[in-house]
């Protein structure tokens, strides 16, 4: 009869050096698992710091360009509305100018108009004066015509004259016509 029971014995060791080696296998692999998987999470751990790091700074340059935006559309729409006013400004002194600027052409026209009339008053004063002057020649050589009369007949009323200085005497002068 064979030993059973130490073969049992002999078998149930196997078994157990067997399930110990597993178990130890078990263990090693869980903790070299476990070991993995905490470093694993310390290295999430860390990329979720650097993450929640990230977007922290994310949040605040995005609040910075949102102030500097706000602060840019501010700026933008003072700039806007100073364009609005220097071109209601502009307009306004180009439409003042515009009046001036017909204004001053009226009175160029009526000053050319009134310098038209002056001149044509010249004109014909000019003319009234040339005839005039012809009308002052023509009594003047009537006058020395009669002077010369007269002092050809006065050498004979001369010497029956005691006056030896007349109070009037009439001296022609000569005509220079300006035309």
């Amino acid at each position: 009869r064979p030993d059973l029971a130490a073969a049992l014995r002999e078998l149930r060791a196997q078994y157990e050096a067997l399930a110990a080696r597993n178990l130890q296998a078990a263990e090693d692999w869980y903790r070299t698992r476990c070991a993995r998987l905490h470093e694993r999470a310390a290295r999430s751990q860390e990329a979720v710091r650097a993450s929640r790091r990230e977007a922290g700074e994310c949040r605040r340059q995005l609040q910075a360009r949102l102030a500097e935006m706000e602060s840019l559309r501010g700026a933008h729409q003072s700039l806007e509305r100073q364009l609005q006013e220097l071109e209601l400004r502009h307009s306004a002194e180009a439409a003042s100018l515009q009046d001036t600027i017909g204004q001053l052409e009226d009175d160029l026209r009526n000053t050319k108009n009134e310098m038209a009339q002056h001149l044509r008053e010249y004109q014909d004063l000019l003319n009234v004066k040339m005839a005039l002057d012809i009308e002052i020649a023509a009594y003047r050589k009537l006058l020395e015509g009669e002077e010369n009369l007269f002092n050809m007949g006065s050498t004979s009323l001369a010497t029956l004259n005691p006056i030896p200085n007349p109070t009037y005497s009439f001296q022609p002068r000569s005509f220079n016509s300006s035309t």
